[in-house]
């Protein structure tokens, strides 16, 4: 399941570049001076244990939290003093942690709700997230909180695939699942990087997540210790001792 690596140093321009992004709340930094780059087309996975900073550093991109100091930029464009609906609108989309849907409408509704903005195609979206998730199209009448955790997972992706991301950032989806879902749901990541959509991917699951990234970061404690390509990641004995079981 290992993408071949992209050429990032063949001139081509980043799509996401965030720097020196450093978020504060009250006295406690839970970032402090991280940088990370996705470029287009990529998987690339931020790994680290709760309380690294990765949800942190997902909301702060969307445009959830504000920044003490540092810049993200996306398409070339600062954002990180935009509100998060105009992220939202100019292609970035968060999958949260939790599988966030709407449990008491159904999945049809969780799906528009995902199109909010982008009501002209809704109809072509509908129909190529059906294409991907036949098992939403067969349920899309039931109420959310009767899916099981893996097809609300699936929602949750698919509502986001819904407003025609540029970046699609996903916030731990494997939590709470059994490995057989999970290799499902890493599987659809992967088929949705071949259909050509760029990921961010935050995830406790090293192994899983660096078997299908392109490149990533290690995060410990608000900052980014070591960063490279999913192979080198995967053989750093650090890594393989910390996150691998290795």
């Amino acid at each position: 399941m290992v993408q071949n690596e992209i050429n990032t140093a063949s001139g081509a321009s980043s799509l996401l570049s965030v720097s020196n992004l450093v978020v504060s709340y009250g006295h406690i930094k839970a970032l402090k001076g991280v940088s990370v780059e996705v470029f287009p087309k990529e998987i690339v996975v931020l790994i680290g244990a709760n309380g690294a900073g990765k949800t942190t550093l997902l909301s702060t991109i969307l445009g959830l939290n504000t920044p003490v100091s540092g810049t993200v930029t996306f398409e070339g464009k600062r954002i990180d003093k935009l509100p998060a609906d105009k992220n939202v609108r100019s292609g970035i989309c968060l999958v949260p942690e939790g599988r966030g849907v709407f449990s008491s409408m159904s999945v049809l509704d969780n799906l528009l709700l995902g199109a909010h903005h982008n009501l002209q195609n809704k109809d072509k979206n509908l129909a190529r997230v059906y294409e991907w998730f036949p098992i939403l199209k067969k349920r899309k009448n039931q109420i959310a909180k009767t899916l099981s955790g893996g097809e609300r997972q699936m929602l949750a992706i698919a509502r986001a695939l819904m407003s025609a991301p540029k970046l699609i950032m996903v916030d731990e989806p494997s939590i709470g699942l059994a490995p057989i879902v999970v290799n499902e749901i890493f599987n659809i990541l992967v088929m949705l990087n071949k259909e050509g959509y760029t990921i961010l991917l935050s995830e406790q699951n090293a192994f899983k997540a660096l078997k299908c990234a392109h490149r990533g970061y290690v995060l410990e404690t608000g900052t980014v210790s070591l960063a490279g390509t999913a192979e080198r990641l995967l053989s750093d004995p650090g890594v393989k001792a910390a996150y691998l079981g290795a």
